[in-house]
């Protein structure tokens, strides 16, 4: 049956519905919440802009965008991201859908925790951080009317959003600390892990193996 939330009518094809069903399985009601609403906002974010995305590929980089911080799917070699973005290209290539596709798709996941750049990529790309952007950070907060907001979080509610996703991204990436280097997830295990020290750019230009 299809649904629509806020206006935004949510993909019920046979590949989305697959989908739903693998984060569901294997996330916590946390992350499936935050992922629905990810779609949710950028695709209400996408409307207001005049930027339209394939409903289907932007469904599935919303929620499989945080698939690198559960059990199942997080690895010990490689940023989170890319954990989630990988799953997707497989996901997606194992569903038919084109090589070039599936690379944005890919791509929409892999960035989503980069600023600025995704929003000069494609609209799936732009529309994933975007998403992202506004349910975590609050950024765009006022772009999407308080009506629009209610009815997103009446159907995928927050409770105490802010320390358990803080929580789940610490719970994600603390045993991969390396992978956090110059991206925004050092400041989570900086505040989270007793010990942790981030790596320094200019210290690794200054010591690295040439002599000047």
């Amino acid at each position: 049956m299809t649904e629509t939330i806020a206006g935004i009518t949510i993909p019920d094809s046979h590949l989305a519905r697959e989908a739903t069903e693998l984060v569901r399985d294997a996330a916590s009601d946390l992350i499936y919440d935050h992922c629905r609403r990810v779609f949710l906002f950028g695709s209400l974010r996408g409307q207001k802009q005049g930027l339209e995305a394939d409903p289907e590929l932007l469904y599935v980089g919303a929620m499989f965008h945080d698939l690198g911080l559960t059990q199942r799917y997080r690895r010990d070699d490689q940023r989170f991201e890319i954990d989630g973005a990988d799953e997707a290209r497989r996901f997606l290539n194992g569903h038919g859908i084109s090589a070039a596709d599936a690379e944005t798709v890919w791509q929409s996941i892999a960035l989503h925790t980069t600023p600025e750049i995704p929003l000069h990529m494609s609209s799936v790309v732009a529309l994933v951080t975007r998403g992202v952007e506004l349910d975590v950070l609050g950024i765009g907060y006022d772009a999407v009317s308080p009506e629009e907001r209610e009815a997103v979080v009446a159907v995928h509610p927050r409770p105490n959003f802010k320390e358990q996703i803080l929580q789940a991204f610490t719970d994600g990436i603390k045993h991969r600390p390396e992978t956090t280097f110059g991206n925004v997830k050092a400041d989570v295990l900086e505040h989270f892990v007793p010990g942790f020290e981030r790596d320094d750019f200019v210290e690794i230009i200054r010591g690295n193996d040439w002599p000047e």
